[in-house]
C-alpha cells in the first residue's frame, strides 16, 4: 500500500496538482484504504491540526506584512536602506538585501517580502542598468531572510510542536539572519564592481537622520514583538496581534498611508495567503495519522540507531532531507509531517531542540529558492518578467551563500545558541 501512495503522490505532484491538495488526497486515500482507520479520522485531525492557539499567529503576522505592504512602509525602509548602503557600488541591489533584513523583523512571511519590496526594487534596479537576473535573483534571495531573522512563522509552528521557547528560536536566528545578509552583500559588492553596476551619492547625514525618524515607528515593531516574547509579558500569538495592531495603528495615523476604505481588500488578501498555509496544514496533519499507522516515526528512529552513529551524521540527513522536500513542499506541512519524525531521533544524539529547529527552518528557507516550489523565485521572476531557468540559474551564488551559513550553524551551534544562552531562554 506504502508504494502504491508514494506513486500516486509523484502522479498528482507531476501533473501539477497544489501541493496542499496532493498531501490531501494521499491521506484521505490512504486512511479509506486502512480498515482500522474510521474514515471520520479524516475531517477530525484536519481540525484539530488547525485548533491551536498558537496558529493564530500565522494568519496575524500575513495581516501585519500586507499591512506594512499596503501601507507603503516598505518604500520608507527602502529610503532608509539607500541613505545607509546606497552610496556603495550595487547600492540599489545592497539596499535590496538590507530591507529584507529591516522587513524580516516586523514580519515571519518572506513571500510577503518578496512581493512588497520586488515590485519597488525590481524595476527601479533595471531601470538603473542592472541586468533581470540580478534584479530577481538578489530580491527572491534576500526574502529567505524573513524566515531567519525573527519573528518567523516556521519559528513559531515548530516551537509548537517540539514544545521549545518561541524566544529561544527566535533569539537563536538572529546572527544566521544577519550573516546571510551580510554575505549576500559582501558577493553584491564584488558582482557590481565587475559589471560596474550604479551608486548613488553618499547621503548627507541630516537625511539620514530624517528618514530615520520616519522609519523609527515601522522599526520598533520587532522590538516589541522580541521583547514583549522574551521577557512573557505576551505569547507568540498575542505577539503577532500586537504587531497587526501596531502596523495598523501607525498606517492609520502616523504614517496615514492606510485608509479604512482600504482594509476590506487587505483581510481579503490575508485570508487568501493564510487559507493556503492553513489548508496545507491541515492536511499535513490528516496524512501524519496514517505515517503514525504505519510507525514511520519508529522505523525512523530504528534507521538512525542501527545505522547513524553520530550527531555530525544525523544533522547532515537532516539537512539533505528537508533540502529535498523543500523544493516540492511549503515549511508549515514538511514540518508538521517530518518533525514528529526526526524530534525523537534528534534527542537520541542529544541535539538541541532549538538548534535542531534553526537548522530546519534555515534549510526549508532555501526551499524558496529552489524549483520546482520555490514560491520566492517563482514570484520574483514574474515581477522581473524573467524565465525560470534564467532565474535558477542566476539565484545559485546566492543559495551557497545560504548553505554555508547552514553549514555553520548545523556544525558551530554556538553561532544559533549564544544569544539565546545569554537572555536566559
Amino acid at each position: 500500500m506504502g508504494i502504491l501512495l508514494v506513486a500516486l503522490f509523484l502522479i498528482l505532484m507531476l501533473i501539477g496538482v497544489p501541493i496542499a491538495f496532493v498531501i490531501g488526497i494521499i491521506a484521505l486515500v490512504g486512511i479509506m484504504s486502512v480498515p482500522n482507520i474510521p474514515e471520520v479520522t479524516m475531517p477530525m485531525k484536519m481540525l484539530n491540526g488547525i485548533d491551536s492557539f498558537v496558529l493564530l499567529a500565522v494568519p496575524l503576522f500575513i495581516l501585519a506584512a500586507n499591512l506594512m505592504n499596503h501601507g507603503k512602509i516598505s518604500q520608507k525602509l527602502i529610503d532608509l536602506a539607500m541613505t545607509m548602503v546606497g552610496h556603495i557600488r550595487g547600492g540599489l541591489a545592497q539596499s535590496n538585501i538590507l530591507v529584507s533584513m529591516m522587513f524580516a523583523g516586523v514580519s515571519g512571511a518572506a513571500q510577503a517580502d518578496t512581493a512588497g519590496v520586488g515590485k519597488i526594487l525590481i524595476p527601479n534596479m533595471k531601470q538603473k542598468g542592472y541586468d533581470a537576473e540580478t534584479a530577481v535573483a538578489v530580491t527572491a534571495a534576500s526574502s529567505t531572510i524573513g524566515v531567519i531573522i525573527p519573528p518567523s512563522i516556521p519559528m513559531i509552528i515548530f516551537a509548537g510542536m517540539a514544545n521549545v521557547s518561541v524566544g529561544a528560536l527566535f533569539l537563536a536566528g538572529i546572527i544566521p539572519g544577519i550573516l546571510v545578509g551580510v554575505g549576500m552583500m559582501i558577493f553584491v559588492y564584488f558582482l557590481a564592481r565587475k559589471r560596474n553596476f550604479e551608486k548613488s551619492e553618499r547621503a548627507k547625514f541630516s537625511t539620514f537622520l530624517k528618514l530615520a525618524f520616519e522609519s523609527l515607528p515601522a522599526l520598533f515593531t520587532p522590538v516589541i514583538i522580541i521583547g514583549g516574547i522574551i521577557t512573557g509579558f505576551f505569547t507568540a500569538t498575542e505577539a503577532a496581534a500586537v504587531a497587526s495592531l501596531y502596523t495598523l495603528i501607525i498606517g492609520l495615523f502616523v504614517y496615514k498611508t492606510i485608509k479604512v476604505k482600504d482594509l476590506p481588500a487587505i483581510l481579503k488578501d490575508t485570508l487568501a495567503l493564510s487559507s493556503l498555509s492553513l489548508f496545507a496544514l491541515a492536511a499535513a496533519s490528516a496524512l501524519g495519522e496514517l505515517l503514525s499507522y504505519f510507525r514511520v516515526s519508529v522505523m525512523a528512529q530504528q534507521f538512525f540507531t542501527d545505522y547513524i552513529g553520530s550527531e555530525w551524521m544525523f544533522l547532515l540527513i537532516v539537512i539533505l532531507f528537508f533540502l529535498f522536500i523543500g523544493t516540492f513542499m511549503d515549511a508549515i506541512p514538511a514540518m508538521i509531517l517530518f518533525v514528529p519524525i526526526i524530534l525523537p531521533s534528534a534527542m537520541i544524539f542529544n541535539v538541541d531542540p532549538v538548534h535542531l529547529g534553526l537548522v530546519v527552518v534555515i534549510t526549508l528557507a532555501i526551499g524558496l529558492i529552489t524549483p520546482p516550489y520555490g514560491l520566492c523565485l517563482l514570484l520574483a521572476a514574474k515581477i522581473g518578467n524573467l524565465s525560470i531557468e534564467r532565474s535558477v540559474v542566476a539565484v545559485l551564488p546566492y543559495l551557497a551563500i545560504v548553505l554555508i551559513v547552514l553549514l555553520l550553524v548545523a556544525y558551530i551551534p554556538s553561532i544559533a545558541l549564544w544569544i539565546p544562552s545569554l537572555a536566559g531562554q
